[in-house]
């Protein structure tokens, strides 16, 4: 998936939460941009500040929510380190106990692959969509992932997914494919109850690229001609994909938007490549407008080439 791999800690973070010491990404197991299907890569952010000589020199620093914490403003840059690939260690292990409350830990599920179906379950039934809105930045962490936090809960976001996943969305939505007119209008062979869900549902075949002339006062299975098709530089349709789309306008609801899956998966291609990469920095306004796109979201768990979107990191009033 472009854009999806690649890119480690290592630049100024646009004042968030940026991993800059030492990070090698070892942890395996519980490393979060591993379980998240981000590529990680050992690098560390030189920051160019003046020795006693005013002369330029390189030094390693971390920077945490708008403040740079240098070598001299610590007495052990490995303990930075160990305390984040502590946090990550915590982020992926939640042993299944109770809360202080005594109802039970609303989030169990540990950050792994094997347990993706579990921790989508418990996102569904504990997040609503409209929380997404009033989430707080905390920060960007490694450059691929924004921490948030609603309530006492912390959630790590995969800005790529999610932006992606908006982004296709909208096209799915919005996009109207373009089409070439036949030369003459061809027959179509379909049945009654086909005719009737092409009529209904015009709009659909439309922003698909299909153009028909109607003639309701026909006999039925003659009342509907091809006038126009979409084009693609990559792919042909024709009646087969009519068939189709009348098949799974079947099994879709009310007034949801149906896709060609090859349509589908040329939006995927586009909203990938025009989504926020893995490796950029953001700013807490930019990485606020990706959560609040989330909130508008039908489908907010995962991108659109199954990438998860968010998961749980801890329980604040545990700590």
């Amino acid at each position: 998936e472009g854009g999806g791999d690649g890119g480690g800690g290592g630049r100024d973070g646009g004042g968030g939460l940026v991993c800059t010491v030492d990070m090698q990404c070892q942890m395996q197991a519980g490393c979060l941009e591993t379980q998240l299907g981000c590529s990680p890569r050992a690098d560390q952010r030189m920051d160019q500040r003046p020795d006693k000589d005013g002369v330029s020199m390189a030094v390693p620093c971390i920077l945490y929510d708008d403040v740079v914490l240098t070598p001299e403003r610590l007495d052990h840059t490995s303990h930075v380190t160990f305390n984040l690939r502590e946090t990550i260690e915590r982020a992926s292990y939640k042993p299944l106990v109770p809360d202080q409350t005594g109802s039970g830990s609303k989030f169990r599920a540990r950050i792994s692959p094997s347990t993706n179906s579990n921790a989508e379950e418990e996102l569904r039934r504990e997040i609503s969509k409209d929380m997404f809105a009033h989430m707080e930045v905390i920060g960007q962490f490694n450059l691929g992932f924004i921490i948030s936090k609603l309530g006492h809960d912390l959630f790590i976001v995969d800005q790529h997914a999610s932006d992606e996943k908006y982004n296709f969305e909208r096209l799915s939505r919005d996009t109207v494919i373009k089409h070439q007119s036949l030369l003459s209008p061809r027959p179509l062979e379909l049945t009654a109850t086909s005719e009737m869900v092409v009529m209904d549902n015009m709009h659909i075949f439309t922003k698909n690229g299909f153009l028909f002339d109607i003639d309701p006062n026909a006999l039925p299975m003659k009342r509907i001609k091809l006038t126009g098709h979409p084009v693609s530089k990559n792919w042909s349709f024709g009646p087969n994909d009519i068939d189709e789309l009348v098949f799974m306008l079947a099994d879709s609801g009310p007034g949801e938007m149906v896709r060609l899956p090859r349509v589908t998966q040329m939006f995927a291609s586009r909203a990938c490549r025009s989504s926020v990469m893995v490796g950029t920095s953001l700013t807490r306004a930019e990485m606020k407008k990706i959560l609040v796109h989330m909130s508008e979201l039908k489908h907010p768990w995962n991108c659109p080439h199954g990438r998860p979107t968010m998961r749980h990191l801890f329980d604040l009033s545990k700590i």
